[in-house]
């Protein structure tokens, strides 16, 4: 008994925090990010959360209330929602999809928010993440029984290490109000599969963990095979803060490549496949690995970047940090990256220190500058208000992941030229000394 009631109340803590910071991000909203002049694609995400009742205290019936979906203020629907006992004891979750493997897309096989580009036909970029989940998973979200919350901050996505946009990406967040989520309906050409996670497993320390990802591409584009293998045995992998992912309901879609891998790849004989899947799966890095069913759910990446400002907002619950730095797996290059990019790393989080200073009461920054609170990333830690219960500035109101890497990967791209530049000159000093070796022998 004692240990339902210690439950009973660490979910009923949560509950409220999700409470408080759905009702922030209702009536703050963040604000619009214009397009890069030479980017013109906007992308929208939508982060959809449900309530899981517990197993002793289930939904009752007609347990939505007929408030909630009647002319009552969202905030007064949030509230009425949230003060059914069903709600207050049961487990909070937010849906993920598995896209598709697919050769060419640069996101092929990752874990992701339902969600995708915008088109002309869409009014707003909310409208963008309303589509794209329909016709990705089904889910309808303009039934009565959710309520759009508001939005998280959009982001610039860029590719070449941050030099070239491709897209300004919009998140916004969903709730379920009713227990009873229609099922989903996944599109076979996008989504491999979808997977509702706790935000308790979000949270735990115990799901925190790395992927390494082969990023030579993206310093060899005309290089060919050669160079960029050459580049692979020097770097090898890149190793990027990841959540491993445990869910609590999973659905599939059995016709995509994850469950009928191609049939070249399936050598007739044991000794030959072991050889060539592990030859195969060096040359592509993570993509080979990621059409493996058995590999764990890793999401990491843009959408880790999304689910943190998300979580940010949410009290410490003595977890880990959640993000850390992209580096990489080899000695050498990870020790000078460390070394060129510790007072970028200082200065990135004194810029957040400072926009937090504004927004939450002195007591909450002497905890943060302590790094006692291992949520301190994007000016959040505290809670979504400060001490007078206002909300944050719109012009500090940033996101979180973006400002600490501000110049970083221009000064990782160097570590990675030094670390090449080292390992070349210690070879041709190995070399040169073999020679001098060798004609003293003869």
């Amino acid at each position: 008994m004692m240990a339902e009631s210690s439950l009973d109340e660490a979910s009923q803590k949560l509950i409220d925090s999700l409470h408080q910071t759905l009702t922030f991000l209702l009536g703050n909203p963040y604000p619009t990010i214009p397009n890069p002049p030479s980017c013109k694609k906007r992308a929208s995400v939508a982060l959809i959360l449900r309530i899981r009742p517990s197993f002793t205290h289930p939904q009752p019936p007609n347990a939505l209330l007929s408030d909630l979906t009647t002319s009552r203020s969202p905030s007064a629907q949030l509230s009425a929602f949230f003060s059914q006992s069903w709600v207050r004891l049961g487990s909070p979750e937010c849906v993920f999809i598995k896209r598709s493997a697919r050769v060419g897309d640069r996101w092929t096989s990752h874990v992701a928010l339902p969600g995708g580009k915008r088109d002309p036909e869409d009014a707003n970029d909310r409208e963008t993440a309303i589509r794209e989940t329909a016709e990705e998973v089904g889910l309808d979200l303009t039934d009565g029984s959710v309520i759009c919350v508001g939005n998280l901050p959009e982001r610039v996505v860029s590719t070449s290490w941050g030099k070239v946009p491709i897209m300004v990406l919009c998140p916004y967040v969903f709730i379920y109000t009713n227990a009873d989520v229609p099922p989903v309906k996944l599109q076979p050409t996008e989504v491999a599969s979808t997977h509702w996670v706790p935000l308790r497993v979000l949270l735990s320390p115990s799901s925190r963990t790395y992927e390494y990802v082969d990023v030579s591409d993206r310093f060899a584009r005309q290089g060919g095979i050669a160079t960029k293998a050459l580049l692979r045995s020097v770097l090898w992998k890149m190793r990027f803060s990841a959540i491993r992912l445990i869910p609590s309901e999973s659905v599939y879609c059995s016709s995509t490549a994850e469950f009928f891998p191609p049939q070249e790849f399936q050598p007739a004989n044991q000794l030959s496949s072991s050889v060539a899947s592990k030859l195969y799966s060096w040359y592509l890095g993570d993509n080979a690995a990621s059409a493996d069913k058995e590999r764990p759910l890793l999401l990491w990446g843009l959408t880790l970047g999304v689910l943190a400002d998300f979580l940010d907002q949410l009290p410490p619950h003595n977890a880990v940090t959640l993000w850390s730095y992209p580096t990489f797996t080899t000695w050498d290059a990870r020790f000078i990256i460390h070394i060129l990019t510790l007072r970028l790393k200082k200065h990135n989080t004194s810029k957040l220190r400072r926009a937090n200073q504004t927004a939450i009461d002195s007591e909450a920054v002497a905890i943060a500058a302590r790094r006692d609170n291992p949520w301190f990333i994007g000016g959040l830690s505290e809670g979504p208000k400060d001490g007078k219960g206002k909300g944050k500035g719109e012009g500090e109101r940033k996101y979180a992941v973006g400002v600490m890497l501000e110049g970083y990967y221009d000064m990782a791209r160097r570590g990675v030229w030094l670390a090449i530049l080292g390992r070349t000159v210690a070879g041709l000093a190995v070399i040169a000394w073999v020679v001098r070796w060798y004609k003293r022998k003869t």
